[in-house]
């Protein structure tokens, strides 16, 4: 479906009339209205919000400076995807000119699964651990917390994600998402915000800010684009000065990682973190163990990075064939209505795709999930299946809050082990026998989605769309739009690559890519 935007209004054209009148429509539809607006998202002076404004960030830092001057052990502990594995990078990179000794520890995917463990806890105890960080995770581990307190740590947790309903019992929470938040900004990852906790210790160890450090700035973007962020305010600058730095300074991790991907020596933007270095940092994880992509990031080796940069491109190339074959099953079961393995699919086209398979790696089923949301328009949710529990991966559309809807389903549905997630993108642990009710529940609730006009009154279509700027001939193009537009840039959510709509055009070639 094709939705043309309404072109721009007689009094917005005076008020932008300096700018071309595509790129005045342009900003119109990206929330631009005024002059001084447009003018401040052109001119690419950094925004940088007070880290001292988030919740909890003076507790954090003030205990964080403590256990440097005491010497004490820090655990880092992140996650598998690559915002987790940025935030976990960055964090014990700015932690290394205070000669701190740092223990990462990032989950294995299949047998650990998101967020803390017990286990993970007392491994870290017995390692004489006693500050641990969370990066990108946390916000939901209440029991775990409560086990560190236990074992004589203090939490501090950093973490982006929708709190629950029950807050856990950490030193400090640095969540922009919490009720009680005052900060500017809601949209943080979770590498921008250990962008902004290192940036809360260098000002209070009167250390010479961290925002300019090249190799910082790197990680918080890599986290920002791989995580689909809204890249405006704060979340744009970070990634303007994080791809000037992969460009112009990258680290030997990311400099051997630029070789693998042949993108070396060309600028890098959005496309090419998102499409190109993502995937790959990610690839371990999803095969195996994320610490090959987290020792690539803080390497200070070239010859080592080289070869842990090949050895991604390998699980990434297994990686796609896994992802390849899941993703025909999974449309394979969307054919034959509600039959096993699939579940909760009545034939045509259901509010809801929720497909369960024991065959499925808990590895690629949120990039299963993914293309089907791309294809089919409508969220979807695949299950690896196991005997006693199983584990989900979500992604949804505009119109439907899929991280607020099993917040919304817990108490009706039951056995989630754990559940967590943004509006586009979440993840759930629940015991397998619960899973038809689980169906049912998310599809009703998108059902009621379709009905009362979407998320935050986003349009429900029934296609899959394309929003279109504006109409353009061919012959009105411009010589210089590409300068223009490229002002717009870095792109991605929030600030999309323009789209421009022309009519009557003949084909002249088709190139297969």
């Amino acid at each position: 479906m094709w939705r043309i935007r309404t072109p721009l209004p007689q009094e917005a054209r005076r008020t932008l009339g300096q700018y071309p009148p595509f790129m005045a429509q342009v900003m119109y539809n990206r929330g631009l209205r005024s002059l001084s607006q447009a003018q401040a998202f052109l001119s690419g002076n950094p925004v940088s919000h007070d880290p001292f404004a988030l919740p909890s960030m003076e507790t954090a830092v003030q205990r964080l400076h403590k256990a440097l001057q005491m010497h004490e052990t820090v655990a880092v502990f992140g996650d598998f995807d690559v915002d987790g594995i940025s935030a976990t990078a960055l964090l014990a990179t700015a932690l290394r000119p205070f000669g701190c000794q740092v223990i990462p520890y990032i989950p294995h995917r299949s047998e650990e699964g998101h967020g803390l463990s017990i286990q993970a806890v007392q491994q870290l105890a017995a390692q004489g651990v006693r500050l641990l960080i969370t990066v990108d995770n946390g916000i939901s581990s209440y029991d775990e917390i409560a086990a560190a307190a236990e074992a004589g740590m203090d939490t501090i947790v950093t973490d982006h994600h929708l709190p629950p309903h029950r807050i856990p019992p950490a030193l400090a929470i640095v969540d922009p998402r919490l009720p009680s938040s005052r900060y500017p900004f809601p949209d943080l990852t979770g590498a921008g915000l250990a962008l902004k906790l290192a940036q809360g210790l260098h000002q209070v160890a009167r250390l010479p800010t961290v925002g300019h450090l090249p190799t910082l700035n790197a990680l918080a973007s890599l986290g920002t684009i791989a995580d689909v962020a809204p890249l405006l305010d704060e979340n744009r600058s970070i990634v303007q000065l994080g791809l000037s730095a992969i460009t112009h300074s990258p680290s030997p991790g990311l400099a051997a990682l630029l070789r693998i991907a042949r993108l070396e020596g060309r600028p890098i933007d959005t496309e090419a973190v998102g499409w190109m270095l993502a995937p790959r940092l990610n690839a371990a994880g999803r095969i195996d163990s994320a610490a090959d992509s987290y020792r690539l990031l803080v390497t200070q080796s070239p010859e080592e990075a080289l070869g842990l940069a090949q050895s991604l491109e390998q699980q990434n190339r297994l990686r796609q064939e896994m992802t390849e074959t899941a993703y025909q099953q999974a449309k394979a079961s969307l054919t034959v209505g509600a039959q096993e393995p699939a579940l909760s699919l009545p034939k045509g086209l259901a509010p809801l795709l929720m497909i369960s398979d024991r065959s499925f790696s808990v590895g690629v089923i949120g990039l299963v999930a993914g293309r089907l949301a791309e294809e089919f328009g409508r969220p979807a949710v695949v299950v690896s299946q196991g005997q006693e529990f199983s584990r989900g991966s979500c992604r949804s559309v505009p119109w439907f809050n899929i991280g607020q809807a099993l917040y919304q389903v817990d108490g009706e549905v039951g056995g989630f082990v754990r559940h967590g997630g943004h509006a586009q993108a979440a993840g759930f642990t629940i015991a397998t026998e619960r899973l038809p009710l689980l169906g049912q529940a998310l599809v009703r609730l998108a059902q009621e989605s379709l009905d009362t006009g979407g998320e935050g009154g986003q349009e429900a279509p029934a296609l899959p769309a394309i929003d279109v700027d504006m109409e353009m001939s061919l012959g009105a193009i411009p010589r210089d739009i590409y300068r223009w537009l490229q002002a717009l840039a870095p792109f991605g959510p929030g600030n999309s690559e323009p789209v421009f709509l022309s009519r009557g055009v003949q084909i002249a070639d088709v190139r297969p890519l």
